[in-house]
């Protein structure tokens, strides 16, 4: 193998994403080598609030080639992805290189001929392969891969508005990035900012875990459904819709909404003005009910407006109402932090998100891909692991590998970086 892949496949990132496209890569014999900054898989799930279960069935959660044991329920924990991401990784002996960061990928400048003196080509005769890509990383590397394929993550760097006063508050303040149990908040009054799936959760988390009052800023009204009805789940419904037209699905979430989720207007969280499925295209995605409603009804979540400023020890809200809480949880979601990786190759969006994903690659950008950085109602896992398997085989098209290059997968060269050992 190391005279017809000269070079791997770099895949940042060793999340779901990142491992479910090197195991497919591999099963199509082209050579991924799994780049991490941290010092293990799923670093992304280690670090989440151990209430966390997957809002997704495990069946329709699993990557390629393994199956989430059934020991693990219907609605898997934080826990147990991590141990699945751990034995996904072992299972499909990927090279996983951890310890080492991508600061920076560029296009690998062309030789003479064409190429970039990588050997020869998946026939045996000289390669004209694209020039491939240059990654900077850590400790001064620089890596030389024939395609790479960034999954850093959707949820990558904490965002927290720069609300007026923020910096002179005098109560604690943090991301819910940093939560992690109700535990620290035990008696203390907690303001939540934020109305999606995690601030929803944190709520709910602390109402029960001995916080002494908790509120809700809510800024838009979100679109809650049952997590699953008469034993059919909510995402089984995404996936069915998810190519509807929007209007439709708007109509039939409406109806589903009034025939499952009581009415919490007189709470203080409103009916959506807006349609189900036209906030999922404006990356919207429904609160999924775990404990909310209940919560909400029981008064243990108060939904209040929306926080505008800081001041001193108050917090002011958009109807001009004051509160004094003494903490504040900021569920104000992330950004995708690819500015510096590569926004100077002219490949993301105003708002900072790929322009092509899966197995499309930008038009200036051949070879570069993109996996998990969407937010489907079909779920993320589910979605995952179908990028994986499309993007694997448009590389391996693109790479020229041919069928007989399987039989030597488990063959691959050295990396050149030092893989850790596969987890137990």
């Amino acid at each position: 193998m190391s005279s017809t892949q000269p070079r791997p496949v770099y895949v940042i990132g060793a999340g779901p994403g990142g491992l479910a496209v090197a195991a497919a890569l591999r099963a199509r014999g082209v050579r991924a080598v799994v780049v991490e900054k941290s010092d293990g898989v799923g670093a992304s799930w280690r670090g989440h609030y151990a209430r966390l279960h997957l809002h997704t069935t495990r069946r329709l959660s699993a990557l390629p080639g393994l199956a989430m044991p059934r020991r693990f329920g219907r609605w898997v924990s934080r826990d147990d992805v991590v141990r699945y991401l751990e034995k996904y990784a072992e299972f499909h002996e990927l090279e996983l290189v951890t310890g080492v960061e991508v600061t920076r990928i560029e296009r690998a400048p062309a030789t003479a001929d064409g190429g970039d003196g990588g050997g020869a080509g998946s026939d045996g005769t000289a390669s004209t392969e694209e020039p491939g890509w240059l990654l900077h990383a850590s400790g001064g590397r620089v890596l030389a891969g024939r395609a790479v394929v960034v999954a850093t993550g959707f949820n990558h760097t904490p965002r927290l508005p720069d609300w007026p006063g923020r910096d002179a508050y005098t109560g604690a303040l943090a991301h819910a990035a940093a939560y992690r149990d109700p535990k620290p908040y035990e008696g203390r009054d907690v303001l939540v900012v934020g109305a999606g799936n995690t601030g929803a959760e944190i709520a709910v988390d602390l109402a029960e875990g001995g916080a002494a009052r908790v509120r809700l800023a809510v800024r838009t009204a979100p679109h809650i459904v049952r997590r699953s009805t008469a034993g059919w789940p909510a995402q089984r419904t995404g996936i069915l819709v998810r190519r509807l037209p929007v209007r439709l699905v708007d109509r039939l979430g409406a109806l589903t909404a009034k025939a499952s989720v009581p009415d919490l207007t007189a709470y203080g969280l409103p009916r959506p003005e807006s349609g189900l499925y036209s906030r999922v295209r404006q990356g919207a995605i429904p609160v999924q009910d775990v404990g909310l409603i209940a919560a909400v009804r029981a008064g243990t979540v108060e939904p209040v407006a929306a926080v505008e400023a800081f001041d001193g020890a108050e917090v002011v809200l958009a109807d001009g109402s004051r509160i004094t809480p003494d903490a504040v949880v900021a569920a104000t979601g992330y950004r995708r932090g690819l500015e510096g990786l590569i926004g100077h190759l002219g490949v993301l969006d105003e708002r900072g998100r790929p322009l092509a994903h899966g197995r499309r690659s930008p038009a200036q950008a051949p070879g570069l891909y993109f996996t998990g950085f969407t937010n489907p109602i079909s779920g993320m896992f589910r979605e995952m692991a179908l990028d994986a398997e499309k993007i694997a085989k448009a590389l391996a098209r693109r790479l020229g590998v041919r069928a007989e290059a399987r039989r030597a997968a488990a063959h691959l060269p050295d990396t050149g970086l030092r893989p850790v050992d596969p987890p137990a």
